[in-house]
C-alpha cells in the first residue's frame, strides 16, 4: 500500500489526538475519509511511542477488521496506556514523545531463514506456545545480524536465544511502511 505524505501526517495526527482525548475522557475523532481512501482500508498497524531514543510504548495489530484510521487509533491508544513494560503516559509526557507509525503489509509463511531480508522485513513468530512480534526496522535500527535478530525474536516470545539453532521455527514475514512526526520537519 503505497500511503501519501498528506494521508501520513493524517494517521500520526490521528494517533497524538486518540493519545490526548483518552487523557480528557472523550471519544477519539477519526479523519474524514473522502479525499484519502488508504485510511479507510483493512490493514495491521503498530504505533511506536519514544522519548529522544528511547521506547516509551509499542502496541499494534497484524490483522484489523477496522479500517487503518481506527487501527492507528486504538493502537495509539494501547501504546500510551496499556503496553504492560511501561507506567501508562502521563499529560507531561505527551508533548515528548515521537509517534512513529508502522503500516504491515499481511504476513506471508517462509520456508527458511533465508529468505528474511534485514530491514526489509518483520519477523512473526506463531508456535504453539510461543508468540512473538519483530517490527523490520528494530533490526536496522539495532544493526542486527540475521541470526542476531531470529535470536531477538525467540528472547521475545520466551525462547532460548539460540532456540532457532535446534527447530525450524514457524516463522512469517511482512514488510512496513514506517513513517515518524520526526520525518515532517515542518511539523505535523
Amino acid at each position: 500500500m503505497e500511503i501519501s505524505a498528506q494521508e501520513k501526517k493524517i494517521l500520526l495526527e490521528t494517533a497524538r489526538q486518540s493519545i490526548r482525548s483518552f487523557m480528557e475522557d472523550k471519544p477519539p475523532l477519526l479523519p474524514e475519509y473522502d479525499l484519502y481512501p488508504n485510511l479507510k482500508l483493512f490493514a495491521g498497524a503498530f504505533v511506536t511511542l519514544t522519548t529522544g531514543e528511547k521506547l516509551r510504548g509499542c502496541i499494534g495489530y497484524i490483522y484489523s477488521r477496522n479500517t487503518l484510521a481506527e487501527t492507528v487509533s486504538s493502537a495509539a491508544r494501547q501504546a500510551a496506556f496499556s503496553d504492560p513494560r511501561f507506567r501508562p503516559l502521563t499529560q507531561e509526557e505527551l508533548d515528548h514523545i515521537t509517534i512513529e507509525i508502522s503500516v504491515l503489509s499481511p504476513p506471508r509463511q517462509i520456508q527458511n531463514y533465508d529468505e528474511i531480508k534485514i530491514g526489509v522485513h518483520g519477523l512473526i513468530l506463531d508456535e504453539p506456545e510461543h508468540k512473538a512480534l519483530l517490527l523490520p526496522q528494530v533490526a536496522s535500527k539495532n544493526n542486527l545480524t540475521l541470526n542476531q535478530f531470529l535470536g531477538a525474536l525467540c528472547e521475545k516470545a520466551g525462547l532460548l536465544h539460540n532456540y532457532y539453532t535446534m527447530k525450524n521455527l514457524n516463522i512469517k514475514v511482512f514488510t512496513a511502511s514506517v513513517f515518524s512526526e520526526s520525518d515532517f520537519k515542518d511539523g505535523i
